[in-house]
């Protein structure tokens, strides 16, 4: 077996050995230290070598089913590297992937791999704008999408290849003709670890998206911790709620349960519809089921019992998720969902650890292989500030840089730390505590205060589905908190909804948190990887000039 591989192997069965003793975990792991290694050709072939287990098996709404074992996706994604191959990807050459939750995406990702080409991945809901952009700054030598989306490089500047699946365009290649091609791949240069792999675009919550440059070691090994964290076996079948396109789906649909050596299951549709899911889970043997805070609130509002079967491991990631959701879970399912942290530009950092205690509403504690501490406002370690990771020594997890932003890497990576932008406290026994991102937190009467905080009290109302907090501005204060919310089903946006509201929240938060005004909305500003744009609702709440119909003010209702 070659040497880098055994070493790989032993970073991860280290792991896998101590999927409930946390204290070993973090204290003896290393990440190995390897240079030349292609986690597709020298991993990912060794483990499909006559291996007729389950690898990937994709389920949609209509009732379309696929499933592949690991030696089938080894022997796919070869042709599809050699097919690539011909038309002049080489190592380093950038491809955007823009396909939706089916085969090809898997076999194209690993084909990649193999290549040591460059992936850029993503969304569907990408505009003609957003394409251009990608195709330029991204210098994106191939493109690989679907033909309802090809209108969408039309006229689009730019020197690059095109492959259509599922049909047949003209000046587009087509990708099923890539299953000709030899079934046996050999790559012509050996890859190394730190040669780029990825290159995210993120969602902007602000700005232009920023180019997160990834590695082949940095996201393949990295996401060791992510595995550690879930809690996969090998064997198991594991279910992730993530749309392609962003960085959680290679985390959770990608590396973490194949590093473990489990199965990917995927279920594809149009609109989320909770009692769906849980059919699936009822219906399909799945093990460990991963999924951001929004669905982990739509699926409380129905109800959830009784308890899928096989589910071992529920976890969330994403945004913090609020504690009454993870209780409400654990009281139907006997289960406790354990929140994890991470960013685009790293693996999971921290988390609450399969095995150990999980404080409710906590980050949990430091992933294996990371080093984190708190800088308060002078830059100190302390136990209450912005999250940061220590460089030295350097995670295996961690991106490379902004790859169009020099003076922004520089900004982030100083003084020994890699500055995350989110602040948290720290307790005794090391569990970390969301407080909101560095620009979220904001000030009344002096008084800091969390959005996030804030919010979590709020979706504890049975009214509420969905909240964002805000600072509005007051001319004594200034600035109080105010309240953007969905109503939960069957509840009106009243006068005598809002009081209730007012009321529920006086009740469980400190004066000077309390919400003093309160917007009911159908639906909150997100990006399109599903977080809320906090950002938007500030400046609209700044430029506003009249109150709107459905707007209350606390005084007013007394």
């Amino acid at each position: 077996m070659k040497a880098e591989l055994e070493k790989f192997l032993k970073a991860r069965n280290f792991l896998l050995s101590r999927r409930e003793d946390y204290e070993s975990a973090y204290y003896g792991f290393k990440w190995p230290d390897i240079e030349d290694f292609n986690w597709a050709t020298d991993y990912f072939d060794t483990l499909a070598e006559g291996n007729d287990r389950t690898a990937l098996w994709i389920v949609d709404e209509k009732g379309g089913e696929w499933k592949y074992s690991f030696a089938e996706l080894s022997e796919r994604s070869s042709r599809v590297a050699n097919y690539l191959k011909r038309q002049g990807i080489t190592r380093g050459s950038r491809i955007l992937l823009m396909l939706d939750n089916q085969p090809e995406l898997w076999e194209v990702m690993l084909a990649a791999i193999k290549l040591g080409a460059v992936l850029i991945p993503s969304s569907l809901l990408l505009t003609k704008n957003d394409v251009q952009d990608r195709i330029r700054r991204g210098k994106v030598r191939l493109v690989v999408t679907v033909p309802e989306n090809t209108s969408k490089f039309e006229g689009v500047e730019g020197d690059f290849v095109k492959v259509v699946v599922g049909g047949k365009q003209d000046g587009w290649y087509a990708y099923e003709d890539g299953y000709n091609s030899l079934a046996a791949f050999k790559p012509d240069v050996q890859t190394k670890v730190t040669d780029s792999l990825f290159l995210y675009f993120t969602s902007g919550t602000t700005a232009q998206p920023k180019m997160v440059l990834h590695t082949n070691g940095s996201y393949p090994i990295g996401h060791l911790s992510t595995m550690y964290w879930i809690g996969l076996r090998e064997g198991d079948l594991h279910l992730n709620i993530s749309s392609p396109g962003w960085a959680k789906h290679a985390w959770s649909s990608f590396f973490a349960p194949w590093n473990a050596g489990a199965g990917i299951f995927v279920y594809r549709y149009s609109r989320f519809i909770p009692k769906s899911l849980l059919e699936i889970l009822r219906k399909h043997e799945i093990n460990t089921l991963c999924a951001p805070p929004t669905v982990w609130r739509m699926l409380v509002l129905e109800d959830i019992k009784p308890k899928p079967a096989s589910l071992r491991e529920l976890v969330s990631a994403g945004e913090p998720l609020n504690p009454e959701v993870i209780s409400k879970v654990r009281s139907d399912w006997g289960i406790t969902i354990r929140d994890g942290y991470g960013q685009t530009e790293t693996t999971l950092q921290v988390g609450n650890m399969p095995g150990a205690i999980v404080k409710l509403g906590s980050m949990g504690r430091p992933a294996p292989g990371y080093r984190l501490e708190l800088l308060d406002a002078d830059g100190m370690e302390s136990d209450e500030g912005e999250v940061v990771i220590k460089l030295d020594p350097r995670p295996m997890g961690l991106m490379i840089n902004y790859a169009d932003d020099v003076a922004k890497t520089r900004t982030v990576m100083s003084g020994g730390y890699y500055r995350t932008g989110d602040v948290a406290t720290r307790d005794s026994e090391g569990y970390f505590w969301f407080v909101g991102r560095a620009d979220d937190v904001f000030k009344s009467s002096d008084y800091r205060i969390s959005p996030f905080e804030v919010e979590s009290v709020l979706v504890e109302s049975p009214q509420v589905a969905e909240a964002a907090v805000i600072p509005s501005p007051d001319p004594i204060r200034g600035f109080v908190p105010k309240a953007y919310v969905t109503l939960a089903p069957g509840f009106q946006p009243t006068k005598e909804t809002a009081r209730d509201i007012f009321s529920f929240v006086r009740d469980k938060v400190a004066p000077f948190k309390r919400v003093r005004k309160l917007e009911f909305v159908q639906d909150l500003p997100k990006t399109i990887s599903g977080k809320i744009r906090r950002v938007q609702l500030r400046s609209q709440e700044v430029n506003k000039e009249i109150k709107s119909d459905f707007e209350f003010f606390e005084d007013e209702l007394k």
